[in-house]
């Protein structure tokens, strides 16, 4: 049957039963049909980068996407996908008020974890300079109001700090065992500079650390044992797979323009049986027969 009958209640169970028990590696996607991949070659979880949504609209990372907008995006994935999914909800849309009307949403959009994050507005890219962060009460207020507006008893959030860019490690540091007291299920700590410095974090925060290992950015990119050794929780590659397609795109679109045909690059492509098995085609026509059949009885 197709992914229609699916029921997408749960994931946040799912996800929270991942925790602890083995690192999870979670690769960002940007559409249905990108999570349908990362599903088939085996990935357990997956995460929407709010600088994802933006990069698809073509647009910068600059708070300029709303919450409808994003969720919508989440929407879309969790309504096709059965893997639990993260989605990067920035500063949380507004104050505190705000935040809980995010997780809300969020939750009744079968999304299974949100991060925050401690910028001002407007906010940054966390690899960009020039960043601001707010103080840490303020942003205590906001995962409180989360933590209260969550009826999902496994929904989790995760509390980003940019302070590592602004105040330096020991803040960031600080700044983390407040947020873990505060309600913060998971710490992510953007712009960690060097592998100490993630063996810094690792050792004096008690609690589920994610890491990003985003390119071009300021981080070293540490491969998935390495955070292992290190004592890491789990990690995201929110642009991996954009970045390549962006690249790509513009290569076909430029042969395409130059030669006037495919017939050159054919074999770079997905074929029609490799799609349709892809998003399950047949299925949905089993699924449709099967609909006009108890119509016409």
């Amino acid at each position: 049957m197709s992914r229609l009958r699916d029921n997408i209640n749960g994931s946040s169970k799912n996800f929270r039963k991942m925790l602890g028990n083995s690192f999870i590696t979670i690769p960002g996607v940007y559409s249905g049909i990108s999570a349908l991949i990362a599903e088939r070659v085996g990935f357990r979880s997956i995460y929407l980068s709010g600088s994802g949504i933006a990069g698809m609209m073509g647009l910068p990372d600059l708070s300029i996407t709303t919450l409808d907008e994003v969720v919508r995006e989440a929407g879309n994935i969790t309504s096709i996908s059965r893997l639990p999914l993260i989605v990067d909800c920035d500063t949380g849309f507004g104050e505190p008020l705000n935040v809980m009307r995010t997780v809300r949403l969020m939750e009744r959009a079968g999304v299974a974890a949100i991060h925050i994050e401690d910028q001002e507005l407007p906010k940054k890219c966390g690899h960009l300079n020039g960043k601001k962060i707010v103080p840490a009460e303020d942003f205590i207020a906001k995962i409180r109001a989360a933590k209260e507006a969550s009826k999902d008893p496994n929904f989790s959030l995760i509390a980003r700090t940019d302070a590592r860019s602004v105040g330096g490690l020991d803040d960031a540091i600080e700044r983390s065992r407040e947020y873990l007291k505060a309600g913060a299920d998971i710490i992510f700590t953007e712009a960690l500079e060097n592998p100490e410095e993630f063996k810094e974090m690792r050792k004096k925060v008690n609690g589920y650390l994610m890491a990003n290992m985003t390119e071009f950015g300021k981080s070293p990119l540490l491969s998935v044992d390495e955070l292992k050794e290190i004592g890491y929780d789990m990690v995201i590659f929110p642009l991996t797979a954009f970045r390549s397609i962006l690249k790509n795109t513009e290569q076909i679109y430029s042969d395409l323009y130059k030669q006037g045909t495919q017939r050159n690059f054919i074999d770079k492509l997905m074929t029609r049986s490799q799609y349709y098995e892809l998003i399950g085609y047949s299925e949905y026509e089993d699924e449709d027969y099967l609909l006009a059949s108890r119509k016409n009885k």
